[in-house]
């Protein structure tokens, strides 16, 4: 037997829980095994992706012990038509997250 994770995150809680099956288990036969499905049946595996530790991850895909395989809720909105609203506005994302250091400080 192995044992592997199964997760799935809601936007104030987060599931986990721990599947035994037979060596050569897949993705879906964990999720299935889990229960998650029946507890948040939202979820729709033709539409929902899912991974293996962070990586995206097929259905049929075989899963070796100690694995995290992870159920994707859908974006909310496209990271790309996101970033072409806001240069549109004019906003820029600026890196680093602060303002410059200020010259004057001797230190």
């Amino acid at each position: 037997m192995i044992q592997v994770e199964v997760a799935y995150a809601l936007p104030d809680e987060q599931i986990v829980r721990v599947v035994e099956g037979e060596p050569g288990m897949t993705v879906e036969q964990a999720i299935q095994a889990s229960g998650i499905l029946d507890a948040h049946p939202e979820i729709d595996l033709s539409r929902n992706k899912v991974g293996v530790f962070g990586k995206a991850a097929k259905l049929d895909a075989v899963l070796y012990p100690g694995d995290r395989v992870e159920i994707y809720r859908p974006l909310i909105a496209d990271p790309k038509e996101a970033r072409k609203k806001r240069a549109s506005q004019g906003k820029q994302l600026r890196k680093g997250g602060g303002k410059a250091p200020n010259s004057n400080n001797q230190g």
